[in-house]
């Protein structure tokens, strides 16, 4: 795998160029600090078997591509739920908060007809591959990604197979939580219903709900957005891997011209 997103040194989280994003090279792409958010949420030790159920990410402030002190505080502990704050300071400004819910644990034996919807579209290994990311955006260099339709370049809804290529954390592996959070916040990128030319429509949170953690390297987000003539946007997905789908999440969007 090529170079990390994060090298971390105790609380430390220095970013390399790729974490960086779309909109200004000196800053970074939103999946980045969500990623090291989901990251930092599972060094938090449970008192029984938890995974990451839900992450609420503010992103307070634009993250600069360089080192961030990572802040974080167990703000309910109980048998079934974690609640876990992260905060992520640069020059000892907050930048980014993070509100991470772990739940328990549990096998139940469940009627067979219960569950989330079976996927709905093509796997990626029977799409045709695609040349090497070449978009204004080192974050997406990250990423081998798979359009069953829509995308990056094309206007309106889209359903693209991401895989990482890359570790979000230097010597750590990819955690399922982290490629979901890295994964989800593209979704106003591959669902623009404006030009990426003449608007702006950058993201000031991200919210991603699991009912399970995502299996294997690829995950499909089908993702769509909508946009109002107030400058204010919402940008959705539902998030799959090749047993179905086990995920939503949803971005709340400022939209300006250029």
């Amino acid at each position: 795998m090529s170079e990390a997103v994060f090298v971390v040194d105790g609380p430390t989280a220095r970013a390399t160029a790729r974490a960086a994003g779309p909109w200004n090279p000196g800053l970074m792409h939103g999946g980045a600090p969500s990623a090291l958010i989901a990251w930092a949420a599972e060094q938090v030790e449970t008192p029984a078997p938890m995974q990451v159920a839900r992450l609420t990410i503010d992103l307070l402030r634009p993250v600069p591509v360089g080192a961030l002190t990572v802040e974080t505080e167990v703000l309910r502990q109980g048998r079934k739920i974690q609640l876990v704050q992260v905060r992520l300071l640069a020059g000892g400004v907050e930048v980014t908060r993070g509100a991470v819910l772990k739940v328990r644990r549990a096998e139940l034996d469940l009627p067979a007809e219960v569950g989330a919807p079976a996927l709905d579209h093509p796997r990626p290994e029977d799409l045709p591959e695609p040349p090497p990311f070449n978009g204004p955006n080192a974050f997406g260099s990250c990423f081998e990604i798979r359009s069953a339709f829509g995308g990056f370049g094309h206007l309106g809804p889209s359903a693209s197979w991401f895989r990482v290529t890359a570790p979000m954390i230097a010597g750590q592996a990819n955690s399922p939580a982290m490629r979901a959070a890295a994964i989800a916040d593209f979704t106003n990128g591959i669902s623009s219903v404006l030009p990426f030319e003449r608007w702006t429509y950058i993201n000031g949170d991200l919210t991603v709900s699991l009912s399970r953690p995502p299996q294997g390297e690829w995950i499909l987000s089908n993702a769509e957005s909508w946009i109002s003539p107030e400058g204010v946007g919402l940008a959705t997905t539902r998030l799959a891997d090749v047993c179905g789908y086990f995920g939503r999440a949803v971005q709340t969007l400022v939209v300006e011209a250029r």
